[in-house]
């Protein structure tokens, strides 16, 4: 009696682990607006997941936009951490400016790039949003 209920509780337990191990390629809803919302785990294959959202779209062209030529404009950033290349176009020579590789990135680098930046955009109170959240009635009050 005791070896039956031996057995069968490993054949329970073997049962339920092998039960756990199962992942489905599919998701597991038919409600397809469900599933464009949240694709199932196979995302590579579904082409929602590969299309960037509005912020990181807005991030990445102010990056390209307006960050990064205003910061490599600035003398010091490009003493510090940029090098000069000459590059050879058909007869002529150009020299471009272009980041360091071989060095990591450090919390110093960008308070100095983000201190370039501030200084070429300096900000502006009247229009600032601290202002308008301040002219904001206080409720309860």
């Amino acid at each position: 009696m005791k070896h039956i209920t031996t057995i069968l509780t490993l054949q329970i337990f073997i049962l339920t682990l092998s039960g756990c191990g199962y992942t489905a390629d599919v998701s597991p809803s038919q409600n397809t607006e469900l599933k464009k919302v949240t694709p199932s785990q196979n995302c590579k294959k579904s082409h929602n997941c590969e299309k960037k959202g509005y912020m990181q779209r807005a991030l990445d062209e102010w990056l390209e936009e307006e960050w990064t030529p205003t910061v490599e404009k600035d003398e010091a950033i490009q003493k510090k951490y940029m090098e000069v290349k000459t590059i050879k176009k058909a007869d002529k020579e150009e020299k471009v400016l272009i980041e360091k590789k071989d060095r990591d990135f450090t919390l110093q680098e960008y308070v100095d790039k983000a201190s370039a930046y501030m200084k070429a955009h300096p900000a502006d109170h009247e229009n600032s949003h601290v202002k308008k959240v301040e002219s904001l009635p206080v409720i309860g009050k």
